[in-house]
């Protein structure tokens, strides 16, 4: 039976769903993980190497965000400074881990180490010997925001890139960036969700969505979600503004946020444009819940700057939601615009207002891509069918 050593974050989902996933084809599995965290279900070992500071990001057993009080300028210039520190000065920490993690690797005798993102795991599994493969992700912003923001990441980057024996990646296009970073074109690579795809199974099966989420929106109103939260690449702003232009024509038009309760940028947004009767801010949902929001909404918008494939995509097109999102070489990858979804400008919240108008106009065109878009996930992203993808790759590897 192959064995694996993950080396990720493990308190992310993304982190404990692709463990469920491969687990689910008889790959036994450890964990290296760079924050401190309860052992998953399953896993063999597991060892905390906190490359990076990761120690001052988060703690406890579950991926966090450090919120710092009631100013949102004051927590964003927080995030995006430590963002900047870290750039600069992770990549140097990793040198003082090269023994400890060649000694786990030593310890473990893994058949395969996977590293499920560059910075900064793929930069600490960099050191993994050569007799055992090494097998790194690439996630969405890998490349295209991280790799190139300091000398060291910039370093660090085509170090892990030259070690690693194979890629994995959830959009062609960072497959093709890859080699501008050094790694060989003729070395093996697979392209799959990052996320270790969607379990459509488990998705047909949940319900309406909770009463206490839905509370105070109307019942005729039609539903729009922005399911990313509040992320430095994340464009909200531009949401938020193209909000006005939808409800003077569309006053049924009602927009949720997940993860943005109690968010003070998000409620001077909201206040700033006038727009408290149409916006509900929610906490931050369980895979089901939002889910179930996805059900009952007519639209998704993502606007961002830097992406790969995002999970919130792929399962808002697996419930039939329309996707809207940022024009980005990665999401042509899934949307055909016109056909089965739009896209837009990430700075232009006049060119979304109307797409979102658009798209609650033309119902044939929503249903037209609801029917290709569950169709191009059960082909292309279904768990069972990745998952027989990796385990193959794997082993192949192995």
């Amino acid at each position: 039976m192959t064995h694996v050593l993950i080396v990720a974050d493990g308190r992310s989902p993304i982190t404990l769903g692709w463990i469920r996933m491969v687990q689910a084809q008889n790959i036994r599995v450890s964990l290296v993980s760079t924050f401190p965290c309860a052992k998953p279900e399953g896993v063999e070992q597991m060892f905390v190497v906190p490359v990076a500071f990761a120690w001052a990001s988060g703690r406890g057993g579950k991926s966090s965000k450090t919120d710092f009080s009631s100013d949102s300028r004051q927590m964003g210039l927080f995030k995006q400074g430590f963002a900047q520190a870290r750039h600069v000065l992770g990549p140097l920490t990793l040198p003082f881990y090269r023994k400890t993690f060649r000694g786990i690797v030593g310890q473990v005798n893994p058949d395969v180490v996977h590293a499920l993102r560059i910075p900064f795991e793929g930069m600490l599994a960099s050191y993994t010997p050569r007799k055992v493969p090494l097998i790194t992700s690439i996630w969405g912003n890998d490349l295209t925001l991280h790799a190139p923001a300091s000398l060291s990441m910039r370093q660090f980057n085509r170090r892990c890139l030259r070690r690693s024996d194979a890629l994995l990646a959830d959009v062609q296009r960072d497959i093709r960036l890859a080699a501008l970073w050094e790694f060989r074109a003729n070395k093996p690579s697979l392209v799959v969700p990052g996320g270790g795809g969607i379990d459509l199974e488990k998705m047909r099966m949940v319900g309406n969505l909770d009463a206490k989420f839905t509370k105070g929106i109307p019942k005729d109103a039609r539903l729009i979600v922005n399911p990313r939260g509040l992320r430095l690449y994340v464009r909200n702003d531009v949401f938020f503004q193209a909000i006005k232009p939808v409800i003077k024509i569309h006053p049924e038009a009602y927009f949720v946020c997940p993860a943005m309760v109690g968010r003070p940028e998000a409620e001077r947004w909201v206040e700033k444009f006038g727009i408290q009767k149409h916006v509900k801010l929610l906490p931050t949902l369980t895979q089901a819940q939002l889910w179930g929001l996805f059900k009952h909404a007519e639209i998704t918008v993502s606007i961002s700057t830097h992406d790969g494939t995002p999970n919130t995509l792929l399962e808002a097109m697996a419930q039939g939601c329309l996707p809207i999102v940022g024009d980005l070489d990665s999401l042509r990858e899934w949307i055909t615009p016109g056909i089965n979804g739009s896209m837009v400008p990430y700075d232009n919240p006049r060119l979304l207002a109307e797409a979102i108008i658009q798209a609650l106009e033309t119902p044939d065109f929503r249903n037209k891509a609801a029917r290709i878009n569950r169709t191009l996930i059960e082909e292309r992203a279904d768990v069972h069918k990745v998952g027989e993808q990796i385990s193959a790759f794997y082993r192949q590897m192995a």
